[in-house]
């Protein structure tokens, strides 16, 4: 099996999305990722917290790094998201993505976001499809 680092790097190298919004991947395993972001205030929605896109966004990126950590390209076929509270400008948030169950080319995740104090932000379960093709060629 490929190292999930390996193929969380060449995931990372041209992602422009992720770059753009300063997301860095702090750890990635089989089936599991996180990913940190800061909210800045080119963030913020019309009321000043982190608009919601960003948090999809930020939790997607850690599910797709998960999903992905077999090697096999693997995209989002559907997501939800439920806002628990806002994120704020300055705030660092944390992204945790796991596996719930992987059934053939279907797969399910479930993550989190949480504050730099633990305060949980978002809960996000996302549903994805292998594609076929390695990411990193063996």
């Amino acid at each position: 099996m490929t190292d999930p680092q390996a193929v969380a790097d060449a995931i990372g190298a041209t992602d422009q999305s992720a770059t753009l919004l300063g997301m860095t991947v702090t750890s990635v395993g089989p089936g599991r990722a996180t990913v940190t972001m800061t909210v800045r205030p080119d963030m913020n929605n019309g009321h000043g917290v982190c608009h919601g896109g960003v948090l999809f966004t930020l939790a997607d990126q850690a599910m797709s790094y998960a999903c992905n950590s077999y090697n096999q390209r693997t995209m989002a076929v559907g997501a939800d998201i439920n806002f628990v509270r806002p994120g704020q400008v300055g705030a660092t948030l944390t992204a945790t993505a796991i596996e719930v169950t992987q059934q053939g080319r279907s797969g399910v995740y479930d993550a989190t976001i949480v504050d730099q104090d633990g305060e949980l932000i978002a809960v996000f379960r996302g549903r994805v499809r292998r594609v076929g093709g390695e990411i990193v060629e063996n």
